[in-house]
């Protein structure tokens, strides 16, 4: 019998089970969260997103125990680089130079592939994405519904870009998604904060939002 799971949340408590329920990692790439990468190359403090490594590690080991589904998505660009608008590409971040970790946001460099601490393992499924939101140009809508998976647990980088256009996209197809504050980071706290409340605001409109303390609590009862 499949147990349901109820975790202490904003706006209201939220309520799911583990096999409709999948894990997602967002972009907790090497270019993201380390010196020389595609985040600092934009002028950001890198220091914050990295931060997040040991929250998002211990969420992904209880998931891993739970034989929850997990997802982890890479934001990154063929290495020909005819996949990046040119909007995209003139808004700098150098797509395609190379950097300390390879060539910036590109496929199979070093910047561009999952932190060491939390590397995707057999069975967990990894997902190239081109753009912001993970099921823009993915085929993670089909794996979502060959899997019956109804609920989303979300964590990664950056709350107010990736992490929040996903959840949108989720929301528009029907999914709900749980965010992980401690567990995603922007590079200015105010996105991060901004973005919890565009989340949970006005009944969940898009979603709900608590600490992770909470869920592992509720999930290791």
């Amino acid at each position: 019998m499949t147990k349901n799971y109820k975790v202490q949340a904003k706006p209201y408590a939220f309520e799911f089970d583990i096999e409709s329920t999948a894990l997602m990692i967002i972009d907790m790439q090497r270019d993201f969260l380390y010196p020389g990468g595609f985040g600092e190359k934009l002028g950001n403090d890198v220091s914050t997103t990295n931060a997040i490594i040991p929250s998002v590690q211990k969420v992904l080991e209880t998931a891993r125990e739970k034989n929850m589904l997990v997802i982890h998505t890479r934001e990154g660009h063929r290495p020909d680089l005819t996949d990046v608008p040119a909007s995209k590409a003139k808004r700098g971040g150098g797509i395609g130079e190379q950097g300390p970790m390879g060539r910036i946001l590109v496929r199979g460099e070093y910047g561009h592939d999952i932190v060491d601490e939390l590397q995707p393992i057999e069975n967990e499924v990894v997902l190239d994405k081109p753009g912001k939101g993970a099921f823009y140009q993915t085929d993670l809508e089909s794996i979502l519904r060959n899997r019956n998976i109804k609920s989303l647990i979300v964590t990664g980088v950056t709350t107010h870009v990736c992490v929040q256009t996903t959840i949108r996209e989720a929301n528009d197809r029907g999914y709900e998604c749980l965010m992980l504050e401690d567990c995603c980071a922007a590079f200015d706290q105010k996105d991060h904060d901004d973005s919890i409340r565009m989340i949970n605001q006005q009944g969940g409109i898009f979603g709900w939002t608590t600490p992770s303390d909470y869920l592992l609590k509720e999930l290791n009862q």
